[in-house]
């Protein structure tokens, strides 16, 4: 299969790569080439801009794109409609935010409707605008590919590579040792997904020419994964005397925290469920939690050291929000 990617260098579409050559996929990548240039010598490289670049695609022919980059609907009505002749196949990675119940709302599945209260015109992407803006995508997709696209609205996304440093945040925490924040409800349930099952599984569904939505995230709904047994998985794996000292909601809204940024996957108020039986149902599959966090944690000891954790908060702050949480003697539960 001759395979286009439209990003291809960071986190889904860096797997996406490694997983198309693996199974002897001619593979072609379009960014700007920004990130590991001198990753995959054996992959052709595009470089242009697709916000307003896209002449280096012309008169070029794919079997099947797809498209990790794509955030504003102007963006990516512009490049479907580029490609609509010189592809057969589009698959364009949406996000569950796009739903207009998401985290809330337990068990949402690909008819539930969505999130579109967002300027169609927007180029700017912030964590509020996300989902809605990924909605929006997917219509003007819809308009320039019909019948012929596959969207797929994933969850968290854990593995090496991520460019959020969520995945690093944990696994790089729970390392160091010592008492760790942990923030609501340890038995509050937790969706993510592999990025390499996640990406392997797409390639799948492109070689079945699978179209229409997908939610794709895991485990299943309800969800048998759990904040509390990722951080125990990082602790067994990297035999860590971590011990988690788990804050509640309200005190951690009470100090500013910023749910999923300050504190990667914490959601309070929200499940973060959604239905992915769709998705199991067309073979995605995921590997053991231990697995993962083995894999993760051995990138980010090659990470560049030099490089602060996009997401976390700062040792000196989580020290600060301990004392504070111990000194007002709110009842903690502490695990080893």
């Amino acid at each position: 299969m001759r395979l286009l990617i439209l990003g291809g260098t960071i986190f889904l579409g860096r797997h996406l790569v490694e997983a198309a050559l693996a199974l002897g996929h001619q593979v072609t990548v379009f960014n700007r080439g920004r990130h590991y240039p001198s990753a995959f010598p054996e992959v052709e490289r595009l470089q242009g801009d697709r916000w307003g670049d896209l002449e280096v695609l012309q008169g070029r022919s794919w079997d099947a794109v797809v498209d990790t980059s794509g955030h504003v609907p102007r963006v990516v009505e512009k490049s479907a409609r580029r490609l609509a002749g010189a592809v057969g196949h589009y698959t364009f990675i949406s996000s569950v935010f796009a739903y207009k119940g998401f985290p809330k709302n337990p068990g949402l599945d690909e008819n539930s409707p969505l999130n579109l209260a967002a300027d169609p015109s927007a180029e700017h992407v912030t964590p509020e605008t996300l989902g809605p803006l990924k909605a929006l995508c997917e219509r003007a997709l819809y308009g320039e590919i019909p019948g012929r696209s596959l969207i797929i609205r994933a969850g968290f996304i854990f593995g090496p590579y991520d460019p959020t440093d969520r995945s690093g945040y944990w696994v790089h925490r729970i390392a160091q040792g010592g008492e760790v924040l942990a923030p609501g409800d340890p038995n509050r349930q937790l969706q993510i997904v592999d990025v390499r099952d996640l990406a392997e599984w797409i390639l799948t569904c492109i070689d079945n020419r699978r179209t229409g939505v997908y939610n794709a995230t895991g485990p299943s709904y309800p969800s048998t994964l759990t904040l509390g047994r990722l951080l125990q998985a990082c602790q067994t794996e990297e035999g860590s005397d971590a011990r988690s000292t788990w804050v509640s909601d309200d005190f951690l809204r009470a100090a500013g925290i910023r749910p999923g940024i300050d504190l990667p996957f914490w959601m309070p108020g929200g499940v973060a469920g959604v239905n992915c039986n769709k998705a199991i149902s067309a073979g995605l599959t995921f590997r053991s939690i231990e697995n993962t966090v083995r894999e993760t944690l051995a990138w980010y000891n090659v990470r560049q050291s030099s490089a602060p954790l996009r997401a976390g908060i700062t040792v000196d702050r989580e020290t600060q929000l301990l004392r504070t949480w111990h000194n007002e003697s709110m009842p903690a539960t502490t695990s080893k």
